[in-house]
Order: C-alpha cells, then sequence, then structure tokens
C-alpha cells in the first residue's frame, strides 16, 4: 500500500541528504570530539560547521547554539535555568495551549511553590495581549510562550509579546519547535531570550534538538557533568545527530519560501475542497496567521478516531485533535482552551503537510474522505448540536 503521510507536525521524514551526511558519523568517523587524539578531535570542526549552518537558520551566533536531545530537553532547560537564574522570583506566565513539555513542567513547579498564570485564548486560538500585559509583575521570572501551535498551527505575534515581557524584566522563553523552518527568524534582532527547536521536525532525525541562549542570558544546565556545551549541556556530543541537523536546517533555509509557498497552496486546496465537499465542517484556528503546512479541520458528531482509522486504510496517515485515548472521551486541551463545541471537538483531524507532499496525494484524501464522513456520520447517534449525551459528557469532563 503506498503511504500518503500528512502527519508531519508529529515528525517528519529524514532528507536523503540529511541521512547521506550523517552515515559517514555513524560508520567512520565514531570517535569522540572531546578526545585529545587527532582521530575523535577532527569531529570538532564538522560540529562547528553544522552549528553555523543551524545558527543561520534562526539568525543566531553559533555560539548561542546549544544541543538537546529534543523539543521537550529544551523546553526543560530553558524553564529551569530562567528560574534558577533569578531565585527571587516565584511567577511564571505560560499559555493554556502550550505543549505539554512546558504545561506539565508548569504544573510540577505549582507544586513547589511557584505561581503560574495560564494564558486564556479566543474561539481562533489568539491571545489577549492586555491579558499578558496585566499579569506581568515584578515577581514574573519567566514566560515561556510557543510561537506557533502544534495542532492548529495558529502562530502567536511573539515579538510584540517579547517587547512587554522586556519592559518587565522577565526572561522570555519560546517552544519554536514548529515554527522553525517554516517562519523566518533572525535572533539578533528579535526580543526572544531562548528558544527551543528539535531536528526531527524540520528532516532530521530524532534525538537530535536545539536551545537558542541569547549571548547575555545567565544560564543554569539542567545537564550537568563534563563541559561539552561550553559547560550548558553534559553529555557526550551525538555527533551523526549533530551533523544531520546542521545540514537540515541548511536545506530548510535552502527551501524556505519556495517550500512554505507550495504549502501553502496545497493546504489551501485541501481545506477549501473538503469545506466545500464536506457539510457541517469548519477550520479550527486562527485562518490568516498560521502556519503554512496545517490545517486542523472539525467534523462535526463524529469521532476523529474513526476517521483516522478509516483514513489508515487508505494508507493515509493524519492526526486527531483530540487526545482521546480507549474508555475516554477528553478532548484536546488545545481545542477545549478555544471554546469550541463539544460536537467538534471530538471529529477534529489535523493534516500537516512537508515538502515531500505532492498534488496526487492530497487529490487522494480529497477523494476519499467525503465517503469516509458520511459513513460515519450514518452511524452516529449525534446529529444535530442539541445532542444530550455529548453535552453531558462536556459536563463530566470539564
Amino acid at each position: 500500500m503506498i503511504i500518503i503521510y500528512l502527519d508531519n507536525n508529529a515528525t517528519t521524514k529524514v532528507d536523503p541528504e540529511v541521512l547521506e551526511v550523517m552515515l559517514p558519523y555513524l560508520r567512520d568517523y565514531y570517535g569522540n570530539p572531546s578526545s585529545m587524539h587527532t582521530f575523535g578531535g577532527q569531529l570538532g570542526k564538522a560540529v562547528k560547521t553544522a552549528r553555523q549552518q543551524l545558527a543561520a537558520l534562526i539568525g543566531a551566533d553559533e555560539s548561542e547554539i546549544v544541543y538537546t536531545s529534543c523539543g521537550t530537553e529544551g523546553d526543560n532547560a530553558a524553564i529551569r535555568a530562567a528560574l534558577l537564574a533569578q531565585p527571587q522570583k516565584r511567577h511564571i506566565i505560560t499559555t493554556q495551549v502550550e505543549h505539554p513539555a512546558v504545561l506539565n513542567v508548569c504544573k510540577q513547579l505549582e507544586t513547589q511553590g511557584y505561581t503560574v498564570t495560564y494564558l486564556s485564548v479566543n474561539p481562533q486560538g489568539q491571545l489577549d495581549l492586555d491579558e499578558l500585559e496585566a499579569s506581568l509583575t515584578g515577581n514574573t521570572a519567566l514566560v515561556t510562550i510557543m510561537y506557533a501551535n502544534n495542532e492548529t498551527g495558529t502562530v502567536f505575534p511573539i515579538e510584540q509579546i517579547g517587547l512587554r515581557v522586556k519592559q518587565s524584566g522577565a526572561i522570555f522563553h519560546v517552544d519554536a519547535v514548529q515554527a522553525v523552518g517554516k517562519i523566518p527568524m533572525n535572533m539578533k534582532t528579535s526580543t526572544i531570550d531562548m528558544l527551543t527547536l528539535s531536528g526531527h521536525k524540520i528532516h532530521a532525525p530524532k534525538g537530535i534538538g536545539a536551545l537558542y541562549v541569547r549571548r547575555g542570558v545567565r544560564f543554569r544546565p539542567l545537564l550537568i557533568g563534563g563541559h561539552q556545551e561550553r559547560g550548558r549541556r553534559a553529555g557526550t556530543e551525538n555527533v551523526p545527530g549533530i551533523i544531520a541537523l546542521g545540514k537540515a536546517a541548511e536545506l530548510e533555509l535552502l527551501h524556505l519560501e519556495e517550500a512554505t509557498a507550495r504549502e501553502r497552496k496545497l493546504r489551501d486546496r485541501l481545506e477549501q475542497t473538503l469545506l466545500a465537499k464536506i457539510p457541517d465542517c469548519e477550520v479550527n484556528g486562527d485562518v490568516t496567521q498560521r502556519l503554512p503546512n496545517t490545517t486542523n479541520i472539525g467534523f462535526k458528531y463524529i469521532e476523529g478516531e474513526a476517521i483516522l482509522l478509516s483514513l489508515n486504510k487508505h494508507g493515509i496517515c493524519a492526526s486527531s485533535g483530540s487526545a482521546c485515548t480507549s474508555g475516554s472521551l477528553e478532548p484536546s486541551h488545545v481545542l477545549r482552551a478555544m471554546g469550541l463545541p463539544y460536537t467538534t471537538l471530538h471529529g477534529s483531524i489535523r493534516f500537516s503537510l512537508s515538502r515531500y507532499t505532492t498534488e496526487s496525494e492530497i487529490d487522494r484524501v480529497i477523494e476519499v474522505m467525503p465517503d469516509i464522513v458520511q459513513r460515519l456520520r450514518a452511524m452516529s447517534p449525534f446529529q444535530n448540536d442539541n445532542a444530550g449525551w455529548l453535552q453531558e459528557q462536556a459536563l463530566i469532563h470539564s
């Protein structure tokens, strides 16, 4: 069966060029870059080149790049570093729609005496900057807000947020895992203090990521040990992953303008055609300020998991906007924070494209989706917005 992969916000295919430059560092150049001998030490030059490639993608200096294992580590490291650098401050600001790598850290910190403000979002998934400004105090150590939402693709006005944060004296961390490679960035002119990114979202392998730390920002490492990463992240460097991330960053920068325009065109075609062909469905999130590769569509009165299983039979990979698990009807925290009707929450599907997505793949999704939705709705007991059972479940799980 031919696989149609439209789940690129979850992970991406490793670019063949990335794999090619990575393999020698698994097979031939396997030394430890911290070794005194030439065989290991020669890897340092390759790591430096990769660091320069990654820095160029986000408009940073190579000395401001700290390699990590993934986005989750980057988020954890940034949050804890900001708090350790300001032990007298005990307040954090984030949003209700962050990735669990941020939300769950904040929830844990609340048990340790920190106060956390979770900013709300409107039905389009956007923040109220007045609410942010009103939440900032002299006790605010950190504001941690994602650049773009992984479920809806909604892009936040990061620089406007950053200006307000800087005036308060707090540190500003941005989880940009979904945005890097899709949105042009320049850290040299940005208000961002720390920025998280992950390799497997930009066609590098899993297990490698990075944290941008602005020069001058006080940083206490999460991992303590050796001198690697200028003392900011101990542990033997993942040289093959670093080389791969560098090449992936170079390719993202090279293709950014062309790829994003193409992905946007394909996404819009998919979205507009499905909305025209299928009744009772709508786009979730901000349709103007969003990632070029992402659409999240809510299909009323049916379960997203049933849609995904049906798509899977056709070899189509997407993801549900609902975080339901077996035996649970708990919907996505992102869509719930947006206040969407309960009849839409459970039938929301995210399609996320990449530069490898083709027109024929989009055509195939357009071909099969109307029949899938029609069939599932024919079996559904919920045919209108007054579905009482669904509303009861909303109250139970609120």
